[in-house]
């Protein structure tokens, strides 16, 4: 028996998004997934930054983007203090913790919540709590 190719349409390897599913202490249970990760544009407030894209809703019906900002001062300041630099996965398990903590303290993610940023306090107390050192 043979393996089944890939999911392909016009011969373009399709990508399969996991969605996840999280509970608020606000009363509300999000659905999101993470969409991808880029330079924040040179014009945004937060540049330098990396910002990590997320697709979320919390109907089922209206999904939005919530974007989360990890500063290059914040990542150096991380840095300086622990003496290494932080991996890819470090840094993407920081904004996902963002993204939930905004899940948690906001009332409306939607109207609130679509631009969160890390800063180091934040970037420091979210590793911490996973214990990366």
């Amino acid at each position: 028996m043979r393996d089944k190719p890939p999911a392909t349409v016009h011969n373009v390897g399709m990508t399969l998004r996991r969605l996840k599913t999280y509970a608020g202490t606000q009363g509300y249970v999000y659905q999101y997934y993470f969409v991808g990760k880029r330079g924040a544009l040179a014009d945004d407030p937060e540049a330098p930054a990396t910002e990590f894209v997320f697709d979320v809703t919390s109907d089922r019906k209206l999904t939005y983007a919530v974007s989360v900002f990890l500063p290059e001062k914040a990542v150096t300041a991380w840095a300086t203090v622990h003496g290494r630099p932080l991996t890819d996965a470090e840094q993407y398990a920081a904004a996902k913790l963002r993204l939930f903590r905004a899940f948690d303290e906001l009332e409306n993610v939607k109207v609130e919540g679509r631009r969160l940023v890390i800063n180091a306090a934040v970037l420091e107390e979210a590793l911490a709590s996973l214990g990366v050192d």
